[in-house]
């Protein structure tokens, strides 16, 4: 009988997991992986692996996959329990490789995504970096949010101190791209992201500005009529839980980003798949808690909204800019009013740019790859239209008459489906601008989602505006 071949290499686990001697490839390996001899076993497909050999008393054999930084290695690996308790490890192949190449263009677009995961404040500039729009929460920026809101049309660096320059003349981007900040107000260190959006050749068009803190914010406390409030209590969720929920679910995307996208260093790829589900989940559960909180503003009895007069078009091709990169993933065309249209309105601007980014969110969702969304306007005299139509598969009329109520996710999965609020909550904030949200749609013929809201009548006639007064 023939003889089985040596192993290429072997080792042995004591009755805690912890490799206790191992061959020199092997024992190799582990110090690679950050590990020690004896100590736990750093390469994660062999622990878990092991692991479960030990736990269940059962010979365990298959292919695992690890990286020393190097090298992508594959290997065949047999694991038998011994009678103490441990287990024998035995490697019958041994392949190594060298890692690909890695791709900056997609280290870079990840990197943006995860700034843009933990940024507590965001703001988009013109092509000189002056300022268009903010948005923050944290309650260290309220100081430089309300100053920047004020100073719209100004470089966003007249704001801040950059931590090492010595000049007050504008730098370019690539200079502020990373740069170390202080700012009035916040007792935080603070670092600056750019994303330029531009066309491959072409000076950028304008930026999205990310300020993200080296530590998170320390968590509110609590007062003691707070705590002790019930369950149900009005607004529990969005004046206590959301603001402390908010900052470490990100945290918990953005470094199971980083682990997904190989930036911390090379993994097996079923542990990048691992760190996606955890992404995953983490982004469902913050778009759950944000809607929760939304969910309760809405139907609070003193809830209303602050109507402006604003530019509907404008509103339109901010949602579409917004939601562009999602539906590039999908190879899907999002059709936005052309620069130059108008249609004046009276409503609350974020409040419609939330219910569009729900609209056009939904689309891409639902709808099949390489389509098409539409958005367009209409005027109706007295009443001014967005509508928001796709390629989906459509709504039956039974769904349609659902589709709007709470929870209702018309059959999906929560993974799939949202949190069945969007809707809901977009039409209670419709109807409360004085308008409405509605559906028109059929079984195979896509949807079409129209957003009616008051026009602004003196934007259309000397007669009318003479007449018009803004409550």
């Amino acid at each position: 009988m023939a003889a089985h071949p040596p192993p290429l290499a072997q080792g042995r686990s004591d009755a805690a997991g912890h490799l206790v001697n191992a061959s020199e490839r092997l024992s190799e390996l582990q110090f690679e992986c950050g590990g020690e001899l004896p100590g736990v076993i750093a390469i994660p497909a062999l622990r878990e692996l092991e692991t479960k050999a030990r736990t269940f008393g059962l010979k365990l054999a298959r292919t695992i996959r690890a990286s020393n930084g190097r090298d992508a290695i594959t290997a065949w690996v047999e694991i038998e329990p011994d009678a103490d308790g441990g287990t024998n490890m035995r490697f019958a192949s041994w392949q190594s490789a060298p890692l690909p190449p890695e791709d900056t263009a997609q280290i870079a677009e990840h990197r943006a995504a995860i700034d843009r995961t933990l940024a507590e404040l965001v703001a988009r500039l013109d092509r000189r970096q002056c300022l268009l729009s903010v948005d923050c929460e944290a309650a260290d920026l309220a100081e430089l949010c309300s100053a920047m809101k004020g100073g719209l049309g100004r470089p966003w660096t007249d704001f801040v101190s950059v931590d090492g320059a010595n000049h007050h003349q504008p730098m370019h981007w690539r200079l502020l791209d990373g740069a170390s900040l202080t700012i009035p107000g916040s007792q935080r260190k603070w670092r600056a992201t750019l994303l330029p959006q531009q066309v491959p050749g072409r000076d950028p068009a304008g930026f999205e500005l990310c300020l993200t803190a080296d530590v998170p914010l320390a968590r509110p406390q609590l007062h003691e009529a707070e705590v002790a409030a019930p369950r149900n209590s009005q607004g529990l969720v969005g004046r206590n839980v959301a603001p402390v929920l908010r900052q470490p679910i990100s945290r918990i995307i953005a470094n199971a980003e980083t682990i997904r996208t190989r930036l911390a260093g090379p993994i097996a790829d079923e542990y990048s798949q691992y760190a996606a589900d955890i992404a995953a989940a983490g982004q469902h559960l913050l778009a759950l808690v944000e809607d929760l909180s939304d969910l309760e503003v809405v139907e609070s009895e003193d809830f209303n909204t602050a109507p402006d007069r604003i530019d509907l078009a404008q509103v339109a091709q901010q949602a579409a800019s917004i939601l562009a990169g999602r539906a590039q993933e999908k190879g899907i065309a999002i059709d936005a009013p052309r620069q130059g249209e108008s249609l004046a309105a009276i409503a609350e601007s974020r409040r419609v740019l939330q219910i569009l980014l729900n609209l056009v969110g939904n689309a891409i969702r639902y709808s099949p790859e390489n389509s098409h969304i539409w958005i367009r306007l209409e005027d109706e005299g007295a009443r001014a239209r967005v509508i928001v139509a796709d390629q989906g598969p459509g709504l039956s009329h039974e769904q349609q008459v659902k589709v709007f109520d709470k929870f209702e996710r018309l059959g999906r999965s929560g993974e799939d489906g949202g949190s069945g609020l969007g809707l809901y909550i977009s039409r209670r904030l419709a109807r409360a601008m004085g308008g409405d949200l509605t559906v028109e749609s059929a079984p195979g013929q896509g949807a079409r989602f129209v957003l009616d809201i008051p026009a602004d009548l003196s934007a259309q006639t000397p007669a009318a505006a003479k007449a018009y007064r803004l409550d």
